[in-house]
Parts: C-alpha cells; structure tokens; sequence
C-alpha cells in the first residue's frame, strides 16, 4: 500500500505511472467534435478524473467500468480539482492484485457490526417476526454476503461492508428515536430495515470489482428483496408449522418497494404506513450524511475550503477552515 501512488496523495504536477479502478467511463465530446474519454479513476484513498484526448470508440472499447487499468499521465488542477491528462491506458487482470489497495473499508469492524445486528434482530418484541428474522440470520451464505457487499457502486457506503454499516446504522437510529413515534411499530420497523436493502447482496458482483448483476439491472434489489423474503416466509411456515401472519408480510414487502420515497427514485410505491415513511427518511438520512462525508474526505486538494462541484448532488460542499488558518 504504501509504495502505491495513491490518488489522495497526488498534487498538482505529480507523473503518475500505476494501477487503477476505472468505475465509471464516458466517451464526451468537445467542441470541435472531437472524442476523448472522461475516465472515474478510483483507490482506497479516493477518486480522480482522468481525461484522454483525441480518442476514438475503438480505441478505449476494450475497457468497461469495473475493470482495473494501468495508467500513465500527469496531475493538473483545473477550476479548483485536481484532475489527471492521461497519456495512456490499458486495462489489465485482477490477478495479483489486492482488491482492498481500490476500494475503502468500512471503519468499523465486521464482526462487532454482525454481531450487533444479530442483537438487534433477536431482540424484536413481535414473536412471528423474530423467527422470521432468525431465518436470515441461520442462512450463512447469506449472512456472509451481507457482511461483505457494499451498499452501492459509487454513491453511499460503497466499500466492503458498506451494507451491514449501512444497516446497522439506521437500526441504531430507529431504537433512539422510538420513544417520540409511539405510532411506528418497531419490530416492523427494525425487519424493514434489515430488509430494505437485502437484495443487494444479489443486485452487485463484488468480489474484484463493485458492478451491477444481470439479475440486478433487470430487476433491482426492491424486487429482489420482496423474492428472498418469499423465500424466508416458506421457511417461516416450515419452522411453525403455520404461516406467516398476511398484514405483517403485506407491511415488510411495503417498506422495501417503497423506502426510495418517491417515483422519481425507483419506489413503485410511495410509503403509506408510519413505518415506511418513517424507514425513508432515515434510510436517507444515512446514505446522504455518508456521502458528504466521504465527499469531503476524498477530496485530494487538501487546502481548498470546498469541494468540487458535484454533478450527482447538485452542489458543491463545505469543509471548512484549517485550523492553522483560524
């Protein structure tokens, strides 16, 4: 790790000659109508632009988001960012590489998270939803993916473990606030949020690199999720010898098609029970609070009072004043 040009580490005029994720890639072009690609370079300290002039689409065809790429080109900082001009690119295997040197870790650790959850999860009140959740819980595969995956691509908690911190987090939350909302049911709620985001462990591939399934680009985590809780409901029915009572099910499959809030977002529901509305907002809270904070932390141009303007959020961000600066 240390002998890697990391991006976090790259200053203004800095020749870079190393090895890269490229998680995202668009062929844009200028104003002469000429091609050149606008490449999402990425590593566990951060990501950068990397733009490449002159190309053509058969010239940069052979490399895809997800792939890892050997890159040769030089730091400038331009409006405020650094970005790379790149002089050449070429992806290359996985082999032999150490996928933890692309992708952030999650700053907890793994196994105080699962733990916690598993906590969680056996101390819900609702009898019939807790053995439901002991359904999860006893399918190890399962419980190992969910501490593997992240919880997205490129947005919020995207690194190994992002979706167990993800969900631990909001359990945590809903458990503080549920005093004030004597209307939410909690254990509905605390299986809403084990549940909202389930079918990620089967939306992402994450092993080498973080990219979307087929299933998931077809169907996405939502319908995924509504499958594997069908699944667990079966299993339900077969661990009691009864089923699963029909409201309970009906109200967990409402909040994961809807926790997205709204139709603009994926939700083919909008959410019509107090514990739907009540998961958005703090499945929300969560993802939006993490990705100003990894925006700002990411950030290579240490000394700037703000970050960039991002495209995907609308706005630029604060990070405030050195203290040497007070």
């Amino acid at each position: 790790m240390s002998s890697r040009q990391n991006l976090k580490k790259l200053h203004d005029g800095d020749t870079v000659d190393e090895i890269y994720l490229l998680s995202d890639k668009q062929l844009r072009a200028n104003r002469n109508a000429n091609l050149y690609l606008l490449a999402q370079l990425r590593d566990s300290s951060g990501q950068m632009n990397g733009l490449m002039w002159n190309v053509t689409e058969d010239s940069v065809a052979h490399m895809n988001a997800g792939d890892f790429v050997k890159v040769k080109g030089k730091v400038q900082l331009y409006q405020g960012a650094l970005q790379m001009i790149v002089a050449a690119i070429s992806s290359v295997p996985a082999d032999g590489l150490d996928v933890n040197d692309f992708y952030p870790q999650t700053g907890e650790k793994v196994e105080e998270l699962s733990a916690r959850l598993t906590e969680i999860l056996l101390g819900i009140e609702d009898p019939d939803i807790r053995v439901l959740m002991e359904c999860y819980l006893a399918d190890e595969p399962l419980m190992r993916n969910v501490c593997r995956a992240p919880a997205g691509v490129k947005t919020h908690h995207a690194h190994y473990g992002g979706l167990i911190e993800h969900i631990v987090n909001i359990a945590e939350s809903a458990l503080k606030i549920h005093g004030l909302y004597p209307a939410v049911d909690l254990s509905l709620l605390l299986a809403g949020v084990f549940l909202h985001d389930i079918g990620k462990v089967r939306e992402m591939a994450y092993e080498n690199s973080f990219v979307y399934t087929d299933e998931g680009q077809l169907l996405g985590h939502l319908v995924i999720g509504v499958e594997m809780l069908n699944e667990k409901l079966a299993e339900f029915d077969g661990r009691t010898g009864k089923p699963f009572p029909e409201e309970a099910a009906l109200r967990i499959k409402h909040m994961i098609v809807s926790h997205h809030g709204s139709y603009e977002f994926g939700s083919p529901k909008l959410p019509m029970t107090p514990e739907a509305i009540a998961l958005h907002h703090l499945d929300n809270l969560d993802a939006k609070v993490n990705e100003f904070a990894r925006e700002i932390d990411e950030d290579p141009v240490a000394d700037s009072h703000w970050t960039p303007y991002n495209p995907r959020i609308s706005r630029k961000l604060f990070k405030g004043h050195r203290a040497d600066e007070v």
